[in-house]
């Protein structure tokens, strides 16, 4: 721009009592005109393609007003320089700029984040701060603010920091883990399409991409505004204490969750008991696995857990599991009448596979009667056991009565010594 930014309040005040104002405002009003039109075109054929753009859903609709209008009044003013006063159309591009980045930095969050009700709040607030910016660099106090941080000074290590250098490196390195967690969103859809390939593969890559990038936003983003990387060695022995003393659970748990992914012992969708918790895996993440039982009550295990103990998975090479009832029948009763009626009972179930086919045993002679064992096959372990075995249970007994096979209580023999009985 041709005219000193902190001059331009005062030159814009001396074109408000100038009848050549009227220009810019025609020329302003043009712009904002066709930037509307277009803005309602784009959002027009979005709907009308009965599908969502990947870039154009919040994305294209949100920024072709301001990026079409700043456009627009960039192309319109050295058509108007050399007739009128453009300091108008001067502050017109601050401010659609600005508002042009912040809705590119919101539509980048809104697809690494989703729709969460915190981008709201953090909306307007972000927009404040970067109204505040344009505010102070229209005023010309910005280059005022910008001297008074750089004199303040902090020394790390041999490299000497200050204010404006560390505010810009956040902000930069803030920008770069912004396009880092898009990029890895974009990533992460890819994979989880890839239907061909594992889920435990597709959830590493997933990690490991992200991790990447983020480390790589962090390495490119410090070096852009002059923060020197072996700065950061400062900081690596505390850090070290710090993971030794505080944090190794929850690095023993990262490590043990890149295992379980990688060897692919333990997936989504298997049924697994360790310690007094059973449940089917409905998600593994590189710190914990969730476990939802048959109530429905999710048990949330450590990974360190998965990979120390011992874990009973029903359905890590074979879904088929073996179910067995314990029953006893009087010494006076049919013994092969019985086994025949529980396999019967076992055979009506549709759960119960025929090939291994059910099979009943005499268990052992006992003290009130005779113990049976009856043993079947399910695929389904996932859908719990606790029916099938009341099923089972409720045709054995109605077969056991129209057979009249007693299930005994328990005897016992009580001798009186010295009485004579």
């Amino acid at each position: 721009m041709p005219h000193d930014i902190s001059n331009l309040l005062i030159e814009f005040w001396h074109d408000l009592q100038q009848p050549d104002l009227f220009w810019q405002v025609g020329a302003l009003l043009v712009c904002l005109v066709i930037a509307f039109f277009v803005d309602r075109q784009v959002r027009g054929r979005a709907e009308a393609s009965g599908r969502a753009w990947r870039f154009g859903q919040g994305g294209l609709q949100r920024l072709a007003f301001p990026v079409v209008a700043l456009v627009l009044v960039l192309v319109t003013l050295p058509l108007l320089r050399h007739r009128f006063p453009v300091h108008l159309l001067l502050l017109a591009v601050p401010l659609l700029a600005s508002l042009a980045v912040i809705r590119i930095v919101f539509y980048v969050l809104r697809q690494t984040f989703g729709s969460s009700g915190w981008l709201a709040s953090f909306e307007r607030a972000f927009s404040l701060v970067v109204w505040g910016v344009v505010a102070l660099h229209i005023t010309g106090l910005l280059p005022d603010l910008i001297d008074m941080m750089e004199a303040v000074v902090i020394t790390v290590g041999k490299q000497k920091l200050n204010l404006w250098m560390v505010l810009q490196g956040l902000v930069t390195v803030l920008a770069t883990l912004l396009v880092a967690l898009w990029v890895s969103g974009l990533i992460e859809a890819r994979l989880m399409s890839a239907a061909d390939m594992d889920s435990n593969l597709r959830v590493v890559f997933t990690r490991l991409s992200k991790a990447l990038l983020l480390l790589l936003a962090v390495l490119i983003g410090l070096p852009l505004v002059g923060i020197d990387l072996t700065t950061l060695s400062v900081f690596s022995g505390a850090f070290g204490v710090g993971l030794g003393f505080g944090l190794q659970k929850i690095a023993s748990n990262y490590v043990s969750g890149f295992i379980i992914l990688l060897d692919r012992s333990i997936r989504i969708g298997n049924v697994i008991s360790v310690g007094a918790e059973r449940g089917q895996v409905t998600r593994i993440t590189t710190r914990y696995t969730v476990l939802k039982g048959l109530s429905g009550v999710e048990a949330i295990v450590p990974n360190e857990v998965l990979v120390g103990s011992v874990v009973l998975n029903e359905s890590f090479s074979d879904p088929r599991i073996r179910i067995s009832l314990q029953i006893q029948v009087a010494y006076a009763s049919d013994v092969g009448k019985a086994m025949e009626i529980m396999l019967e009972a076992a055979a009506r179930q549709s759960r119960v596979l025929a090939d291994p086919a059910p099979k009943a045993f005499l268990a052992a002679f006992g003290d009130s009667g005779i113990s049976l064992e009856l043993g079947f096959w399910i695929a389904d372990p996932q859908e719990g056991t606790l029916q099938i075995r009341s099923d089972i249970n409720l045709a054995i007994w109605a077969g056991f009565q129209a057979a009249g096979i007693e299930i005994p209580y328990p005897q016992r023999e009580v001798r009186l010594l010295g009485t004579g009985v």
